[in-house]
């Protein structure tokens, strides 16, 4: 290892030490938890996601004796973190698909229902079965929704034809097929949109990886990133990368550039922007995002927005006090939209909650967000960020707390990164159902 790559090695070493060092100190701040012992009461999860079973996991442990019931309308749990790797070919779909039987030995109650509603005077939560379930706490984690009107000729049906592929399950595995039946020589087009959005670098990652799939497979093709913006996380990182591992394959082509889309022609896979127009074989459109309708039509989110407000500390709602809003959903100062944040933000909501229940006030501790990308199996990059609640009660980035992978370091430490990234994966799922 040359000095510049050792270099880069402890440097990275270090960062992984100093959060290690944050989480220890985020915990040692909250009261015993004997305190929350015989804590009891009624909690309802409404969404299996990350967020939603970070959430009912960490209420019984911190308060074994509440009552807490996860509601999900699906019968499996499919992560996107890591679905980037099954459009690659490096996984199959079974590696991202979880069951939440695990819950069970929790003592945590699975609902497999559809919610359709919720009325926040009774404190229910309506299900599409005509049932009922009663709550004395709601967590909403939710997740995203997509807006297809965003570019004409794109819609929910359209993208049975031309996927988004950014919730995975079904939509993974069709852009996967459409992939591997594209001729060697095809070109394949990503749309990216501007902030916020679900994972940011999730777009580049997956760029990525489908060219890791096409040096080896089909040479001949190329990858077109349409971005709606100038410039995106990890950036420099990746423009590295791209260039030692696949060069001349992934081009990118800035918001400046193109300007706003235009209209999709679903027949001709052609997409029109304000200048330019782009012909594929196979188009990826992820579009803009937001909240959950659910959280609209509980009145949590203000007109004209399209993201729920609450209090950073606890998560409630600013609407609903006794409503806690988590994960992607949610806006959360600087913190970005990602499966870490989600389970850091369902932590402390869920301490907070038992604090509450408990009749102690709620604490406050800095949070965490780490997000890996790899390029390629055995090439990685990482970005790490501490926030704590600044004086106007937002949640701000700490200064030097965090900070991205050394663009000097060497191949070893990029593979070392894609193997903590496989173990950072691999150690969240463990997190959450065991």
């Amino acid at each position: 290892m040359d000095k510049r790559s050792s270099s880069g090695f402890h440097e990275f070493g270090a960062r992984r030490e100093f959060v290690k060092g944050a989480i220890f100190a985020s915990l040692s701040m909250c009261l015993p938890l004997k305190s929350f012992a015989k804590t009891r009461g009624r909690v309802v999860i409404v969404g299996g996601g990350i967020g939603g079973i970070a959430c009912a996991r960490y209420l019984k442990e911190f308060a074994p004796s509440l009552t807490v019931t996860l509601i999900e309308k699906n019968s499996s749990f499919v992560t996107c973190p890591f679905s980037n790797t099954v459009l690659g070919l490096l996984n199959e779909i079974s590696f991202i698909t979880h069951s939440y039987s695990a819950l069970s030995s929790s003592d945590i109650k699975f609902s497999n229902k559809n919610v359709i509603g919720i009325d926040a005077d009774k404190k229910s939560v309506k299900c599409s079965d005509g049932s009922e379930i009663f709550y004395d706490k709601l967590v909403i984690s939710p997740g995203i929704e997509m807006i297809f009107d965003f570019i004409t000729g794109y819609s929910e049906k359209t993208a049975e034809v031309i996927p988004h592929a950014w919730k995975a399950g079904s939509q993974t595995l069709l852009l996967k097929s459409q992939i591997t039946e594209m001729p060697d020589g095809g070109l394949i087009i990503i749309t990216v949109p501007n902030n916020p959005y679900r994972c940011p670098p999730g777009p580049y990652e997956r760029a990525s990886l489908i060219a890791n799939y096409l040096s080896k497979h089909k040479p001949k093709s190329k990858i077109l990133i349409l971005d709606n913006k100038d410039n995106f996380s990890k950036q420099n990182l990746f423009f590295q990368g791209w260039k030692e591992l696949y060069p001349g394959l992934i081009e990118w082509i800035p918001f400046r550039q193109i300007g706003n889309p235009l209209n999709l022609n679903v027949p001709e896979k052609e997409l029109n922007f304000e200048f330019g127009t782009f012909r594929s074989d196979v188009i990826n459109i992820i579009p803009p995002q937001k909240a959950s309708s659910l959280l609209v039509d509980t009145g949590l989110i203000n007109k004209g927005e399209l993201w729920c407000r609450a209090d950073q500390k606890t998560f409630a709602s600013a609407q609903e006090p006794d409503i806690h809003v988590i994960g992607d959903a949610v806006i959360a100062g600087d913190m970005p939209k990602s499966a870490f944040s989600a389970m850091s933000q369902a932590k402390i909501c869920a301490y907070n909650l038992a604090a509450i229940m408990s009749g102690h006030p709620a604490v406050e501790v800095p949070l965490i967000n780490t997000c890996y990308s790899l390029l390629s199996e055995n090439y990685g990059i990482s970005v790490t960020d501490v926030y704590r609640l600044s004086n106007n009660l937002k949640l701000e980035k700490i200064k030097g707390a965090g900070g991205t992978s050394d663009i000097r370091s060497k191949s070893d430490v990029r593979e070392l990164e894609a193997i903590y990234a496989n173990g950072w994966y691999k150690n969240m799922i463990a997190d959450l159902l065991g």
